[in-house]
């Protein structure tokens, strides 16, 4: 190549940028069995990251080890009903040694409250 050649060159690049939080999940972490990350690893780095603030939920499944849940939604929904959706929704689709991220959103509403 010359430096004609070089000098013609143009360049296009897209880029684009955001604030990340850590751990880099909000609400739920699916840990699949034989993750390289581990159980016990994953669990003492969200306690550096974010003491206090997720709960390990071991599943007896055959894709799954572990589930870590934001305790934020703990105080609005049962760990025994997520685990349920997650079971029906999300653990058909994980693959061993994964790691998947879950936005969970819970929304809470009433209906004809009468006082």
């Amino acid at each position: 190549m010359s430096n004609k050649d070089i000098s013609n060159i143009k360049y296009s690049i897209n880029l684009s940028f955001e604030e990340i939080k850590l751990p880099p999940f909000q609400d739920i972490l699916v840990l699949g069995k034989n993750s390289p990350q581990g159980k016990i690893g994953l669990s003492k780095s969200f306690e550096l990251l974010v003491p206090n603030g997720f709960d390990i939920i071991e599943v007896n499944d055959d894709k799954v080890e572990a589930v870590f849940i934001n305790k934020k939604i703990l105080t609005k929904i049962s760990s025994d009903k997520i685990i349920d959706t997650l079971k029906s929704k999300v653990f058909q689709f994980i693959s061993e040694g994964e790691l998947i991220k879950v936005d969970f959103k819970v929304s809470i509403s009433y209906n004809s409250i009468e006082l």
